[in-house]
């Protein structure tokens, strides 16, 4: 089985997650060998928090998981693309998207929907 080269990024590589319905894209993680596993075992995805320096199942504080639909792997096999079913906020703020902002001409765009209050998740 192709497995992403975990080395070449210091044991972490870069997850970019998308909407598998719509592709828009909703965030970026962190992926080490055992959340690559995990993600492939449960079909939940699965990242390594760099803050709390543990694994972490996206949607297990919030209850809005993501499902995994699909995976693809870069030429360089040191970057994965999770195309997901996002249930809820894929961001800890409340948005959507993490890519809530745009922007143009040095203005800021708010351009996601807040789904939740991060207050009301993350206490």
């Amino acid at each position: 089985m192709l497995e992403p080269n975990f080395e070449k990024g210091k044991g972490l590589i870069p997850a970019i997650v998308q909407d598998y319905s719509n592709g828009e894209v909703l965030m970026l993680a962190y992926m080490n060998r055992e959340a690559w596993l995990k993600t492939l075992e449960t079909g939940k995805a699965t990242y390594w928090s760099r803050s709390r320096n543990s694994l972490w199942i996206k949607g297990e504080t919030s209850g809005h998981f993501q499902v995994v639909k699909e995976i693809t792997i870069d030429c360089d096999e040191d970057t994965v693309l999770l195309k997901v079913e996002q249930t809820g906020a894929a961001c800890h703020t409340g948005y959507r998207s993490c890519f809530y902002r745009r922007i143009t001409a040095g203005k800021v765009e708010i351009v996601s929907e807040r789904l939740v209050n991060p207050e009301d998740v993350y206490k």
